[in-house]
């Protein structure tokens, strides 16, 4: 999760974009189960028709019009982290700071509104941890100790800090934490190994004792799909179901595009398949977990069993 570099004699730690994205990976999932939600309460509604693709708005236009939308609804603290987190997977990670500022402001007790808003403030920033970002960190923390994307940055800021065992401390007691399977787990543990190797620590039999035993269970098996909390799912079904359903859509098949390119991403396959069941599309979540496999053969009975309790037609 985080890159080792070698400057003369110092080791800095680097937080690439592409491993802290993993921490925002579920907002798909999140906005895809309130259109479920949003479905569900209004039983005698005729569903609305599948757009094709090529009549999927662009990001631009969808970010446009949510825009637009919290002209009129600015109080609404989901649609603002909805916001953060379009910009934050265009890369606009200025801009996603900014709506994440007002998503903790208008909420300030969700963790996970000022971890995103830390992650956010990361990326804009030159590559260390800003105090700022440090701050929203343990703002998060104070309301959820075990907040993973947190934990995982205070470990980062130490580890910059030459706090070398300390971060190895804080992200070992976080793959403790973790479910089997969880997204961010294999990189926790990879980072550990790279941190332990460079400054010469053993970590070994601490390692061994964080692995957690495999899950049984359908209920284990979603433990490592990125998935929404009950209050996430209420807050994305209050904003109205058709923004809803055309930004999720396109998301989605903005998703599907990213994996296309690079498809080696077992726990974002998951999250797609998942995104697809949540909005009807078995037939598109079927030929997801057939590419899943195809792609990644050795994570092929974690994506099965996940298919089969999401309900996956031929799973």
């Amino acid at each position: 999760m985080v890159e080792i570099e070698k400057t003369g004699a110092a080791t800095k730690t680097r937080v690439p974009p592409a491993r802290l994205a993993l921490f925002a990976a579920a907002a798909i999932a999140i906005v895809a189960v309130g259109v479920g939600v949003s479905r569900n309460r209004a039983p005698d509604a005729a569903p609305a028709p599948a757009a094709s693709a090529s009549a999927q708005p662009d990001v631009g236009a969808m970010i446009s019009s949510l825009e637009a939308k919290l002209k009129t609804d600015p109080n609404n603290a989901e649609g603002w982290r909805m916001l953060g987190w379009s910009f934050f997977e265009t890369g606009r990670y200025a801009e996603s700071a900014t709506a994440y500022r007002k998503a903790t402001q208008l909420k300030p007790d969700n963790a996970d509104y000022w971890s995103s808003l830390g992650e956010a403030l990361v990326l804009a920033g030159s590559g260390d941890v800003p105090k700022d970002a440090s701050a929203a960190f343990k703002k998060a923390l104070s309301i959820d100790p075990k907040d993973p994307r947190s934990r995982y940055f205070l470990g980062v800021e130490q580890d910059m800090a030459g706090k070398h065992a300390e971060a190895i401390d804080t992200w070992i007691a976080l793959l403790k934490d973790t479910p089997a399977g969880a997204p961010w787990e294999a990189d926790v543990r990879k980072t550990v190994e790279q941190v332990a190797e460079k400054e010469k620590i053993d970590v070994k039999a601490r390692l061994a004792g964080t692995r957690p035993p495999a899950p049984t269970g359908p209920a284990a098996a979603l433990n490592g799909i990125p998935g929404p909390s009950r209050e996430q799912m209420a807050a994305a079904s209050r904003l109205p179901s058709g923004a809803q359903e055309e930004m999720v859509r396109g998301m989605v098949d903005g998703l599907a595009a990213k994996l296309k390119a690079d498809p080696k991403q077992p726990d974002r396959w998951m999250m797609l398949i998942r995104s697809r069941m949540m909005l009807g599309q078995g037939r598109e979540a079927s030929q997801a977990l057939q590419q899943a496999i195809a792609a990644n053969p050795a994570s092929r009975d974690q994506l099965v069993q996940a298919a089969r309790t999401l309900g996956v037609p031929g799973a």
